[in-house]
């Protein structure tokens, strides 16, 4: 006896498609973005030889590997391609992915103020706009030739 599990993919509208490719890139965007802002004034020398590891680590080198290789680059790039790949496979995200990402960077926009936050809220714009698009409303009716 088979046990095979058949999953139906949504396919999104191209429209859809199109804006959670870009919502994708945006995010790429921001770790890039992320990372040129902040890569010059890594103290590379002190983190090889062990200063994170320190009893008393210097403050700033602990703030700046939290906002590297620590923090929300890695993340942020990677779910970025997740994202541009289901654009590029004619889907898009659910809407929790984008309600998880708006929360997130409004709960740190109110802790921390104006900041590069408010570019992720591009990201769930644009995603928001691609559900928008795929609404079954939005999609044609199959025609009966």
């Amino acid at each position: 006896m088979s046990t095979e599990t058949h999953t139906t993919v949504h396919r999104a509208t191209p429209a859809a498609a199109r804006l959670t490719t870009l919502a994708g890139w945006s995010m790429v965007a921001i770790a890039l973005l992320h990372t040129a802002v902040f890569i010059p004034q890594i103290p590379w020398g002190e983190w090889l030889d062990g200063g994170l590891r320190a009893a008393e680590p210097d403050m700033e080198s602990v703030a700046l590997f939290w906002a590297l290789p620590g923090g929300i680059v890695v993340p942020a790039l990677l779910l970025g391609m997740f994202i541009v790949r289901f654009g590029g496979e004619g889907r898009r995200v659910g809407l929790a992915v984008t309600a998880a990402l708006t929360a997130w960077a409004l709960g740190c926009l109110w802790l921390v103020g104006p900041s590069g936050f408010m570019f992720v809220l591009v990201t769930s714009g644009l995603l928001t706009a691609a559900a928008v698009f795929d609404r079954p409303s939005r999609r044609r009716a199959p025609t009966s030739d």
